[in-house]
């Protein structure tokens, strides 16, 4: 019988207008009158730090408890909190709901740790492990339509080495930030329903597409449905299945009826596709596989599953082919999850826009470090173009006394590829655990469960350390070095350089040329793009055997075992881009055609918006700005005058296999011949030097710099990139405040501490307790977090300096505006008890507390560790 979902509770159900974001829900796009109900889940929890006896009874009184929406984070941080300083242990999440039908789950993208799920008082699941799904069938414990519940979590991120990654946080290379950190969903089904892999624990439940034959002419599409019989009574069904294009014209159909007595059937079935858009990262064209499954005209169950149909295959010494043709270099970087303050709580938006961001760098591969991230950020990888390589959990640990610490790692992996399965980003799976000394059984496993879970044509590689046990004989791709490629006992496989752009002095004290803090200004930022780009170019002189590598890290984030956060990034941890960005940036392709290994140009139509012509200046022309001046672009030359026009210089790009080395120009920048015009000549409108990126003898792109002069303004701006703030009372967008003169030229060295306010539909994360607000000035800005409400609408931002006084910069206005969120809410509204600010400064979780031999010890571990994998990136 088909449940009647119609009715909801106005108190407790909110329905907004519809947005034209599209989320996965458990893996499928929710489709209109497809049979399931989905609601978000993430209002009206109430949260505590710290433990509770007690706290999963349904009598248990939750009335002080601050209120929160997930996804959330157990402490806001500072923006540097690196060497243990996140909180450690134990946190209660409790939420009151009306349950909107009789068979419902409660599905967790992921809370960190172990955890523990509590509904109306009995333990309904228990979980190992911060990276993958939980899912609570409320069906099964009893729960009706129209009932009252609670749920209760236990979530626990502190050190435990009976599951992955295991590694104790005060020696990890990344933080285990606590938390529900990603979303929560309520799903409806009827009695007949798809499985799904998470609850049934079979490689052919849920749903599950992969392609025979594909090229420019033709392509096979087969997909599995494996659906489930609840009832007590045979049902005579039919599963059904469009291909749609992305016009939205259907391209392909296929159905198959069968009489499904209680249990699981699984169903294939056949679509061929003519002409068919193949999937790149140049042309990321997706279809969708809309399933349904009737009974008569009845639809019991259905979504969408978004493919991109894209045949790959790893030749070995003929290096990676894509589509039938060999592939260009797979550049990319590494991506941790975390962000400034909220740790890895980051909404589907920032998601979103870190893709965009990574895209906008010339990237065309991401390897997820060191663990599943999440769903969304998946989707925005087969929306916007970028390869995946998916990393089980695990760094540098193997627990040699338990056994069931291999299970669970084999067990991650076997739930990753059922859940990443279908994306068309996905190019290998990382199967083993990074930088680690394992069995060589544990390998042979891991491998095997790759070709176990994927069984068919053109799935995605097994990677792994070239060093490591059984992966030089029988893994598909291996991790190694340019030069590998060279040797004589060169393997046989493709080699792929898994983290390159590293030079550290040594392990202890991790001095690096590729290291910089924005904050720290321009002569580093500069040398940090310079070392990157000598690392970058290394990956492009190489043969065909050698198919690219990943930089690490694109994003400032926070570690375990060092004081330091990672500060390698392009972007810091707000996501302000550093000169190492405008570097990546100048790598890609420009519309006239991407100069490609194999000489073949991408088109133009296929290109990002931003892949144009690009040209950038890496000098601030400050009394301490360096003589040489250096300027990226992806031109085919750049042209530099300085003075308007008065000197004027044309210097070449050189391009090496697809890559665009810096541009020097010599001796340029004087700060005295610059004075000379400013204070003798009273002309320090002359004081300039424009940058022209020149392609076919044409100028296509330019770029202006001025000394900034004194400070008079502030200026706002959000970091939106398109994607508009939605008001689910999660989302959340960067807002900057930047030190400029009167010419809004940015005054890169000010000292500032900027003050923000924020009224209307929108909230400051973070305070005085975290130095978020007020906010110091760093290399001329000002990052905040601004989070949504739940009503869409308008938000006034004002900045002012924390100290004002005649000559200060004036203060500065914002005004954005929050867009409605997709679909429906479940939960029962809650009030705020006054509680501490944002749970951010007085609890701290159990630290390690370890000796000065203990710390040194473990510091050597780390090191030899690094060295066994041959770290010299």
């Amino acid at each position: 019988m088909r449940y009647r979902l119609l009715f909801i509770f106005s108190l407790f159900f909110v329905l907004s207008a519809q947005a034209a974001d599209e989320t996965s829900v458990a893996g499928l796009f929710p489709t209109p009158d497809q049979g399931r109900q989905v609601w978000n889940f993430n209002p009206g929890w109430r949260f505590h730090l710290g433990d509770v006896p007690g706290a999963e009874a349904v009598g248990f009184d939750d009335s002080a408890w601050e209120v929160v929406s997930t996804p959330h984070s157990v402490k806001l941080e500072p923006a540097e909190a690196s060497g243990g300083r996140n909180h450690q242990g134990i946190a209660w999440y409790r939420k009151r709901f009306k349950a909107p039908a009789d068979r419902c789950e409660l599905y967790f993208e992921a809370v960190m740790g172990k955890q523990k799920v509590y509904v109306n008082g009995r333990l309904a699941g228990e979980h190992f492990g911060g990276y993958l799904p939980i899912v609570v069938d409320l069906g099964k414990l009893g729960v009706k339509h129209g009932e009252e519940c609670v749920v209760a979590v236990m979530a626990d991120n502190s050190d435990d080495k009976t599951y992955p990654p295991g590694k104790p946080q005060y020696a990890l290379d990344f933080c285990y930030h606590g938390g529900i950190y990603r979303d929560v969903w309520l799903i409806a089904k009827n009695d007949v329903f798809i499985t799904d892999p998470s609850v049934e624990n079979r490689r052919d439940a849920g749903i599950f597409v992969h392609y025979g034959e594909i090229s420019e002419q033709r392509a096979e599409v087969f997909v599995e449905v494996n659906v489930r019989n609840g009832s007590a009574r045979p049902r005579r069904l039919m599963v059904e299945n469009a291909l749609v294009d992305a016009a939205g014209k259907t391209v392909g159909r296929a159905s198959q009826a069968l009489i499904l007595s209680p249990g699981t059937q699984s169903v294939s079935q056949r679509m061929v596709v003519k002409r068919p858009r193949l999937w790149s990262p140049e042309t990321p064209c997706l279809y969708k596989v809309v399933t349904s499954v009737k009974e008569g005209r009845l639809t019991l169950d259905g979504g969408t599953t978004r493919i991109g149909i894209r045949s790959i295959e790893f030749r070995g010494r003929e290096g990676f082919w894509l589509n039938g043709k060999r592939y260009r270099q797979l550049i990319g970087a590494n991506r941790h999850q975390d962000f400034a303050y909220v740790g890895n709580a980051v909404p589907n938006s920032q998601q979103w826009r870190d893709v965009l961001r990574l895209k906008r760098c010339g990237f065309n591969i991401i390897r997820t470090a060191h663990y599943p991230q999440d769903p969304s950020f998946m989707d925005a990888c087969d929306e916007l173009g970028l390869f995946v390589i998916v990393a089980t959990p695990g760094w540098q640990f193997w627990n040699k006394t338990d056994s069931g610490f291999e299970a669970r790692v084999l067990q991650n992996t076997r739930e990753i590829i059922r859940r990443d399965r279908n994306h068309p980003s996905v190019l290998m799976w990382e199967p083993i655990l990074n930088e680690t000394r394992f069995p060589l059984d544990f390998s042979l496993k891991s491998l095997q469960i790759t070709k176990e879970e994927y069984p068919y044509p053109h799935r995605p590689a097994a990677a792994a350390d070239l060093h490591s046990a059984g992966v030089r004989d029988n893994y598909d791709v291996v991790y190694g070095w340019p030069g590998d490629d060279e040797k004589a006992d060169r393997p046989r496989q493709c080699i792929f350089t898994r983290e390159f752009g590293e030079y550290v002095d040594d392990w202890y004290a991790h001095n690096n040329l590729n290291r910089a803090s924005r904050s720290w200004g321009e002569r580093p930022q500069l040398v940090q793009a310079l070392s990157l780009a000598k690392t970058t170019e290394e990956m492009y002189r190489t043969t065909r055997q050698f198919i690219g590598g990943a930089q690490w890290h694109p994003f400032d984030h926070q570690r375990g075992y060092h004081p330091d956060p990672y500060w390698g990034g392009d972007f810091d941890a707000f996501r302000q881009p550093k000169y190492a960005y405008h570097l990546f940036a100048a790598q890609c392709p420009v519309k006239s055609g991407d100069r490609l290994a194999d000489g073949k140009a991408v088109p133009a139509s296929s290109l990002p918006a931003d892949g144009e012509g690009k040209v950038f200046i890496a000098h601030e022309m400050t009394q301490f700005s360096d003589s040489d001046v250096v300027v990226f672009s992806n031109c085919d030359s750049v042209r530099l005058s300085v003075y308007d026009g008065e000197r004027s210089l044309t210097l070449p790009v050189r391009h090496h296999d697809g890559f665009n080395a810096p541009v020097i120009f010599k001796g340029v920048w004087d700060f005295w011949e610059a004075r000379k015009h400013s204070y003798v000549q009273k002309n320090w409108q002359k004081v300039n030097m424009v940058a022209e990126g020149i392609i076919g003898g044409k100028v296509v792109c330019t770029d202006r710099r001025m000394p900034s002069r004194r400070s008079t303004k502030l200026r706002l701006y959000a970091d939106e990139m398109g994607k508009r703030l939605v008001a689910d009372g999660s989302d959340f967008i960067v807002v900057v405040a930047e030190v400029t003169d009167d010419s809004g030229n940015v005054r890169r060295l000010a000292k500032e501490n900027i003050v923000f306010t924020v009224s209307g539909e929108g909230t400051i994360i973070g305070d005085a307790s975290i130095n978020a607000n007020p906010r110091v000035v760093e290399w001329g800005s000002a990052p905040i977090l601004v989070r949504s409400t739940r009503k869409a609408g308008k938000i006034k931002i004002h900045a002012e300096v924390q100290f004002p006084g005649t000559h200060a910069p004036a203060p500065a206005d914002l005004e954005i505006e929050s867009v409605p969120y997709t679909g429906r809410f479940c939960f029962i509204p809650q009030t705020s008890a006054v509680i501490r600010p944002a749970h951010s400064a007085d609890t701290t979780g159990p630290q390690q507390s370890l000796t000065d031999d203990e710390k040194s010890r473990l510091l050597r571990e780390v090191e030899q560790q690094q060295a066994d994998f041959g770290i010299t990136k």
